[in-house]
């Protein structure tokens, strides 16, 4: 016997296809389509406008691979983390962000992380694959749906900033992305969309040759080699150089302003030679900074710096060199779901039970 399809690896040209081949009629690809990404839907039997027979001959090509939520806490600001379960069983996590202005999804690319940044707790789990374009495109229908239900409220923008680096899981990521933005999905605009990276400085390059209409984001968090490959061992094969040199072929390219993400840690990035350095590494190109306040992990050597030092850093670089700069304070941190705390089901391991629902 066949092992099934995922349906949702198939093109619209291979669906209808299919159909052809079983002597249907080839605008049921187009319908098929819609079900499966502008209305997320899980099974075949939600397929309404399908004759049964229709629909039994999918159930007998075809699975779904869908991504259930596992387990979920809320804040007491609000923000929603998920625990995701994969087909397969292995566990990713996203988050739900919700502001007075944005209703914004935390989604992730892989499960786990190669990338060893030592302030993040992802970066101490290992990574066990890349998530599939169509497990991605799930977490952000989970995410939509709870904006709706628990906060009346559509999602607005959509980060690449959960679990993973999303440059080393390209071909999913770019995917994923289409089925967002596209008129037979859920038909965002790219431009509420970020993908942020550590820095990979060839891929940088390749967004720029694709021209991808999405938000680029960098996580820089040091802006000298030795400060940032101390922290960040990516950087000993990307330096500051190369990755400047990528993002102004990315900005030639697209045309577009790159978000710097800077993490300010207490007596490690928070001097004004620090910002310094930071605004003579985005002089090439248009840029807007986010300076974020730490969110302490365990076993992190780092402080959250002070609140007064981290205002002083953004408006010297406001001042001094007349950057747009925003500072971002963190949400979800009672539930480990601020930046950087992303680890499979981490505030079940330390006992911090706080407000968890189970699905």
């Amino acid at each position: 016997m066949l092992e099934k399809q995922n349906i949702r690896t198939l093109s619209l040209d291979e669906l209808k296809a299919f159909f052809i081949k079983n002597g249907e009629k080839a605008f049921r690809a187009k319908q098929v389509y819609e079900w499966l990404f502008k209305k997320g839907v899980s099974s075949f039997e939600e397929m309404t406008n399908l004759s049964i027979g229709t629909r039994e001959l999918l159930e007998n090509n075809f699975v779904f691979n869908k991504v259930t939520i596992a387990e979920k806490q809320i804040s007491s600001d609000r923000t929603i983390k998920n625990a995701f379960k994969l087909h397969d069983g292995k566990i990713t996590e996203g988050v739900l962000i919700p502001t007075p202005k944005r209703m914004t999804a935390c989604i992730s690319s892989q499960v786990g992380c190669s990338l060893t940044c030592s302030f993040c707790a992802t970066g101490k789990l290992e990574r066990l694959r890349n998530i599939d374009a169509d497990e991605i495109f799930d977490q952000v229908v989970l995410i939509k749906n709870q904006a709706e239900e628990y906060y009346k409220t559509p999602l607005s923008n959509i980060v690449y900033m959960g679990m993973g680096e999303p440059l080393l899981n390209y071909h999913n990521v770019l995917k994923s992305i289409e089925y967002i933005t596209s008129e037979n999905g859920l038909g965002m605009s790219p431009k509420r969309i970020t993908v942020s990276t550590a820095g990979i400085a060839k891929m940088i390059r390749k967004l720029g040759d694709d021209e991808v209409k999405f938000n680029l984001a960098l996580s820089l968090h040091a802006a000298r080699d030795a400060k940032r490959s101390e922290i960040m061992p990516i950087n000993e094969s990307n330096s500051l150089e190369a990755l400047s040199q990528a993002l102004v072929y990315f900005h030639e390219k697209t045309g577009a302003r790159i978000m710097i993400e800077y993490i300010i840690f207490k007596d490690f990035n928070d001097s004004l030679e620090d910002a310094k350095d930071l605004a003579h590494f985005c002089k090439p190109f248009p840029v807007k900074i986010n300076i974020i306040e730490y969110n302490p992990i365990d076993d992190a050597q780092f402080e959250k710096a002070a609140s007064e030092k981290t205002d002083k850093f953004a408006a010297f670089l406001e001042k001094t060199f007349n950057l747009i700069v925003n500072v971002r304070r963190s949400r979800g941190k009672d539930i480990d779901a601020a930046c950087g705390q992303l680890a499979n089901l981490s505030a079940n391991r330390h006992g911090k039970n706080k407000a968890i629902s189970k699905i």
